[in-house]
């Protein structure tokens, strides 16, 4: 059974596919700057060196179409039919959430929520219908992020708004990165040789988040109503007072909407520093800008905050990990989260900090609680979920 997962981003598109249940990778790929100039698809066929294309992409369907070929070129697919499925990261869609069938009811569901997730749900509207046009046979399936957080306790979801706003609008705190929190919570089990885990996951990226994981089930995740809150992302703001928002809409005479593209677009780690790559922000902290350093401490606290909590509502804590592009690759961040934690049984070893690189150890010997840095892989959880609902509805 081979299937094909998608992993969109509003000007990126990733690819990997799959034989299952073996398993085994037959390709994988990413493009980016889809919709701009200077688009290079690069790709992978089984055990292959890795090629680097430029593409003209004005959009994700055009993309879509890229690989496809690149696929058939590379003999992964003699034809699109070869495809049982292509399984979706989904990120989020009005009072629907699990592993789904992709039909018009659910992307219609994804449009309602547009203004919840814009990074991502007009790019999975765009490739679910560019699939189901240029290959109407293989299932489209969602593997919707907020899945893994759905048994978390209420009393975590809930905000203390109108409870009538919760009932009619399913206002509450969702939680998202559920394939990586989901990922890791299992890689983990298997590291430290046992399941009944207390573990907190710090998933830091482009968009960051904490999970709490407890006996295998998340017990609280840090994003919010949408990926928009929680902790400061590399250009979202984070979690902010909406009276912040009010004020500036009355001092600066500006509509709600270019005040909240604000906050989507020029907030975060871009709005305290002017940097959304921690490398530029890191090398900027250590030229002496304040204002990086200052970036660099937010996030931490942020993340340290979240730790804190999760350490309260699980009674405990057995292991951190780290993923995501900053977690997996930035000694720095990890360093200012981990600082003076040994009251709770964390010791980093410095030398370890320094030279992970994507994934490895970094607790020191005399460490209580182990310490993890995982590569993620988000599309192998994808299509593990897809493999399973095939399986259940035939």
């Amino acid at each position: 059974m081979k299937i094909l997962v998608s992993n969109l981003g509003s000007t990126s598109f990733k690819y990997k596919v799959f034989a299952m249940s073996e398993e085994v990778v037959l390709a994988r790929g990413g493009m980016d700057r889809i919709g701009g100039q200077g688009s290079v698809h690069t790709f992978q066929i089984g055990e292959a060196d890795e090629v680097e294309q430029a593409v003209d992409l004005p959009d994700h369907a055009s993309a879509i179409d890229e690989a496809l070929a690149r696929l058939a070129e590379g003999g992964v697919l003699a034809s699109v039919e070869e495809l049982a499925a292509v399984g979706f990261k989904a990120v989020h869609a009005r009072a629907i959430s699990g592993v789904v069938e992709l039909d018009e009811d659910v992307v219609g569901r994804m449009e309602d929520f547009y203004p919840l997730a814009p990074a991502h749900n007009p790019a999975y509207v765009a490739a679910i219908r560019q699939f189901a046009r240029v290959a109407p046979k293989a299932r489209r399936v969602g593997c919707f992020e907020t899945a893994f957080h759905g048994a978390m306790p209420q009393r975590r979801k809930m905000y203390a708004v109108p409870y009538a706003w919760y009932e009619q609008y399913g206002i509450q705190r969702y939680g998202f990165h559920g394939a990586s929190h989901r990922y890791a919570a299992e890689k983990v089990v298997e590291l430290v040789g046992r399941a009944d885990l207390k573990h907190v996951n710090m998933h830091l990226g482009g968009s960051s988040s904490l999970c709490a994981v407890k006996d295998g089930v998340s017990q609280g995740a840090s994003h919010g109503l949408s990926p928009q809150g929680g902790l400061p992302q590399n250009n979202r703001i984070g979690d902010l007072d909406p009276y912040a928002l009010d004020l500036v809409m009355r001092n600066e005479g500006r509509p709600w909407d270019e005040v909240l593209a604000q906050c989507a677009n020029e907030g975060g780690l871009v709005g305290l520093c002017g940097y959304s790559d921690m490398r530029d922000i890191e090398a900027g902290a250590a030229s002496g800008d304040e204002r990086c350093t200052l970036a660099i401490d937010v996030l931490a606290t942020s993340a340290r905050d979240w730790l804190g909590a999760f350490v309260v509502e699980m009674g405990g804590l057995d292991a951190i990990s780290f993923t995501g592009g900053i977690g997996e690759y930035s000694a720095v961040v990890r360093g200012e989260i981990l600082r003076d934690l040994e009251f709770l049984g964390v010791v980093m070893d410095e030398a370890k900090n320094e030279s992970v690189q994507g994934e490895g150890s970094l607790h020191a010997a005399a460490s209580r609680v182990p310490i993890y840095v995982l590569r993620t892989d988000e599309e192998l959880v994808v299509a593990r979920q897809t493999c399973e609902f095939l399986r259940a509805i035939p």
